[in-house]
């Protein structure tokens, strides 16, 4: 009678995955596994030895002698027969490594096309990982018509994107009346988007609770200067000199009372707006010219000579300002046609300048409530 075994090594251990009885005219037995101590001697021989699949089986049988396995520390001899009629080892602590071992080399075959090792027990088969999750959505990958937006200047190392503006959450008692008015845009300007979320309001719109949480309960923003590009040497003194600006600032109210549509410098990009044009005017300008000097002693570029404070709902590509202008003229129309008791102007206070430099925020000015 010929035995067959099969092992692989476990850092200085030769852990024996099965032994096999192979006469022709009886069937294979597997043995229980055993794990057997190597000499330091052996251990670079056995290695290299294993780094051919084909001489795992030779390796492990020229090393050990598996009828009569070495005493191992911590690991103690089972008095009860195993399959093979052989004394097993009890070894608890390998046992899940060696499980995972097994299916491993069940699932694999030699690299000349050889006949695959022969693996007794239940292993899982793992399932590939193209069948874990289904793909994303293609429009979730590549948005449509995203491909053509552009960056406001380009990209340079060592500079980052500075944005200062009055953070602002619309009170909760104005949303109902701007899910209406959004909802009228939807139906005439398809392409909408909400604004930072990049969600088509026409989407937003088939479900309302949706609609609030997406768009209308977000932060919106006042902006008080230019998007632009600071080098970093610019960036503690460009906060500090804010900072000073605004240390002695006063809480205000800010009224969002027309709709309006704006269009960004280069034209690849149109909003759907709120603008102030009454209650808090004046301190928005004032604080404009504040931010203006700050950027114009840092080289930067200044806000627009006669600036329109307003909160962008929604956006689309390219220049459609006759578009917008009628939707404005027909959500204005929409709106005065309400009852006094479903209008509600929306109103914030003011509290709170922020300086917003690549990922980072740096409050300007922070009042208590």
């Amino acid at each position: 009678m010929i035995q067959r075994m099969t092992a692989v090594l476990l850092d200085d251990r030769c852990v024996v995955l099965s032994l096999e009885d192979t006469q022709p005219t009886t069937r294979a037995r597997p043995s229980a596994p055993k794990v057997v101590s190597l000499p330091v001697p052996l251990r670079s021989a056995a290695f290299a030895a294993l780094r051919d699949r084909r001489s795992v089986r030779a390796a492990a049988s020229s090393l050990v002698d598996p009828t009569h396995p070495p005493s191992i520390p911590g690991v103690r001899r089972d008095n009860r027969r195993s399959n093979s009629g052989d004394r097993g080892l009890q070894a608890p602590a390998i046992q899940p490594t060696m499980d995972a071992l097994m299916a491993n080399y069940a699932s694999d075959s030699d690299s000349d096309g050889g006949e695959a090792t022969a693996v007794t027990g239940d292993a899982p088969e793992l399932p590939e990982p193209s069948a874990l999750l289904p793909p994303p959505p293609l429009d979730i990958l590549q948005p449509p018509g995203f491909g053509s937006r552009v960056r406001n200047f380009p990209h340079v190392e060592g500079n980052y994107a500075l944005h200062v503006y009055i953070p602002v959450i619309i009170p909760s008692d104005a949303r109902k009346q701007l899910a209406l008015a959004m909802k009228r845009a939807a139906s005439l300007v398809p392409d909408l988007y909400a604004v930072d979320a990049d969600y088509a309001l026409s989407e937003l719109c088939k479900d309302e609770p949706k609609l609030e949480k997406v768009l209308l309960s977000r932060e919106f923003h006042v902006s008080l200067g230019r998007p632009v590009a600071v080098q970093v040497h610019q960036i503690d003194s460009f906060v500090a000199m804010l900072r000073q600006k605004f240390q002695s600032q006063q809480r205000y109210w800010m009224e969002f009372n027309k709709w309006e549509h704006f269009v960004n410098d280069d034209c690849t990009r149109s909003f759907l707006s709120l603008e102030v044009t009454r209650t808090g005017l004046a301190e928005i300008s004032k604080q404009i010219l504040m931010v203006d000097e700050v950027y114009r002693l840092h080289g930067l570029p200044e806000f627009y000579k006669n600036p329109r404070p307003h909160i962008s709902m929604v956006w689309t590509l390219g220049d459609i300002s006759c578009k917008l202008k009628q939707a404005v003229k027909d959500i204005e129309k929409y709106i005065s046609s309400m009852s006094s008791c479903q209008k509600c102007n929306v109103r914030c206070k003011f509290n709170r300048v922020v300086c917003k430099v690549g990922k980072k925020m740096y409050d300007i000015c922070k009042l208590a409530d």
